[in-house]
């Protein structure tokens, strides 16, 4: 703010608005709404209050400096002469400095439904109700999503009766406006090819998803085919804030390699949410909010003794349907996103009634909001309603590169009754994960088979120097050159029994040690090297010549496929 700030203006400001930044949650839900609320109005100056005793502000000051916010130091408030206080957080001291403005209280998540630690004592209390000496000032307003929060409120502090403003949602009102964006939000993370999307969502402490299993990311890829299947997680602020971005990286590590579309804290989850097919959550709002979009819910964790009786919450908490550790994983998935689920079976439309049962006037939260601070300011409101923008694409961090390694699971079956050859199944899983897999599938005549299959310039160099099937990234420009790279490739590799690639315009060479080679073409998305390679293993493998048609299949997707058994252009190395 600095000395006479009146002599360095550029714009009026009339009123002085001091939003609070605490934690990493609270700084993002006040920045999400205060940008449309102020919108256009040179009238109302902010700043930005940053409070650094909360145990979870790491984070905050990069979070404001990337929007270019003005920020406070927070020893500086008392000597301001703000017109309203706003804070997502109820645990920022606003007594002790001589002000006598109102103080609007968001809440960071949905509604009052949680119990947490009391960062003033060694007690729980409330989430999200401020402290009793600010409510009976006069001063505090508590925004609600729904009356009945009112309610609530008054019987559990008598103090908040009558402080209360409803103004919805508007968080909840952005993933409405979301929903027709959802091929968009699919296509930018990468699964608009057909894939389910799983998203896991983790809030804080030892009763969250990951509190409760930090490997069940992995063991997710481990188990969920990779051409089926993509996986993405989203974790609370407060993770990242108490242990470190590194120290969370590390924890899942493996699940990055296998290709876990980690999203960031701060922005992207709304949109993610959209875009997933089904939600493994816990007692954290995100849950709620994907239980109140009626997508398919499974119950990763739950704070029971968290989660407040009575609310919206406890009641998700009691109807939803819970992840068994213990049991694979695959069958759980499959049964929510309707295989194998039972005849009116009315679960996801209970949820998506508890969901909704949290908020009141949807798609009118930021017009009501608006008003409530341009009264609590005492100025006529902007002309026109604040606009209503759906969520950004989500951007995953480190985004991961294409899985290669993969562990390849194949069957072959004979087609006595056509003459389109066999069907061969193909099914990957990241072999980054191999170790959090719930048990590899016996060989049997015809399959399931099994072998590892990488390129040759893994970088993890277990994969290569162990794989069956070896292949290349890049094309080949000509047989000749597809042919000595199979031959260099079987003599530097002394273990891997077949080795492919892609040759520019003509298929897939698959080169075996006796220096017969199989050409390998499939229609579709299907002609990739490291699939059709691995119909060729299985022919070998089932004792069948590879040579003829045949119907490829890959998850949910059926191509045809010839085979041509033929020869190298260049003459088999020694040993190889």
């Amino acid at each position: 703010m600095g000395d006479d700030p009146e002599r360095w203006r550029t714009f009026p400001g009339e009123r002085l608005v001091v939003a609070v930044a605490r934690t990493v949650t609270s700084t993002v839900r006040v920045l999400d709404v205060l940008r449309p609320v102020l919108r256009d109005d040179p009238r109302v100056h902010l700043v930005f209050a940053f409070d650094p005793t909360s145990a979870f502000n790491d984070g905050v000051h990069a979070l404001l400096r990337s929007v270019g916010a003005r920020v406070l130091p927070w020893h500086q408030l008392p000597r301001t002469d703000p017109h309203l206080i706003i804070t997502a957080t109820e645990n920022a001291d606003l007594t002790t400095a001589p002000h006598t403005c109102p103080v609007l209280v968001l809440p960071h998540g949905v509604g009052f439904h949680k119990v947490v630690p009391d960062s003033r004592s060694d007690r729980d209390r409330l989430a999200g109700v401020v402290p009793d000496e600010l409510l009976r000032s006069g001063r505090a307003r508590l925004a609600i999503s729904h009356p009945d929060q009112a309610a609530q409120l008054a019987a559990a502090h008598p103090a908040t009766a009558g402080r209360t403003l409803l103004v919805g949602d508007p968080c909840y009102d952005a993933l409405l406006d979301g929903r027709a964006l959802r091929g968009q939000y699919r296509r930018a993370l990468g699964v608009a090819d057909g894939r389910r999307l799983i998203m896991l969502s983790s809030t804080w402490r030892d009763h969250s998803v990951l509190g409760r299993d930090a490997a069940l990311p992995a063991r997710l890829l481990a188990e969920l085919p990779l051409d089926d299947y993509a996986v993405a997680l989203v974790t609370h602020p407060n993770i990242t804030s108490a242990h470190g971005r590194q120290a969370l990286r590390s924890h899942l590590d493996s699940a990055h390699d296998a290709g876990l579309l980690a999203i960031p804290p701060t922005a992207g989850w709304q949109a993610t949410l959209l875009a997933a097919d089904l939600l493994i959550g816990d007692h954290g709002s995100v849950t709620f909010y994907g239980a109140a979009l009626g997508t398919p819910l499974l119950l990763g964790a739950f704070g029971d003794d968290e989660a407040v009786a009575g609310t919206p919450m406890a009641e998700l908490g009691r109807i939803a349907p819970r992840l068994r550790p213990d049991a694979p994983l695959r069958p759980q998935i499959e049964r929510v996103l309707g295989r194998g689920r039972a005849a009116g079976d009315d679960t996801a439309e209970r949820l998506r009634k508890v969901g909704e049962s949290a908020f009141a006037a949807p798609g009118r939260a930021l017009a009501l909001l608006r008003s409530a601070v341009y009264d609590l300011l005492d100025l006529s409101e902007p002309a026109g309603p604040p606009p209503r923008r759906a969520p950004e694409p989500p951007v995953p961090q480190d985004r991961p590169e294409p899985t290669i390694a993969c562990h390849v699971h194949t069957s072959l079956t004979e087609d006595s009754d056509g003459p389109d050859g066999p069907r061969i199944s193909v099914e990957r899983t990241p072999a980054a994960v191999a170790a959090h897999s719930c048990g590899a599938r016996g060989d049997a005549p015809e399959g399931p088979f099994r072998h590892l299959s990488c390129a040759d310039d893994e970088r993890d160099r277990q994969w290569p120097e162990s794989a069956s099937v070896l292949v290349r990234r890049d094309p080949a420009d000509t047989v000749v050159a597809a042919d000595r790279w199979i031959d260099d490739t079987l003599a530097r590799y002394p273990g891997c029994l077949l080795a492919a690639v892609t040759v520019v315009g003509r298929g897939c060479r698959a080169g075996l040690r006796d220096g017969r080679t199989v050409e390998v073409s499939a229609t579709g998305r299907l002609d990739d090297a490291t699939v059709l390679a691995s119909a060729v293993y299985a022919c070998l493998r089932a004792g069948r010549t590879p040579e003829g048609f045949a119907t490829l299949a890959l998850g949910d997707r059926t191509e045809d496929a010839v085979l041509r058994l033929t020869r190298r252009a260049s003459r088999p190395r020694p040993g190889g």
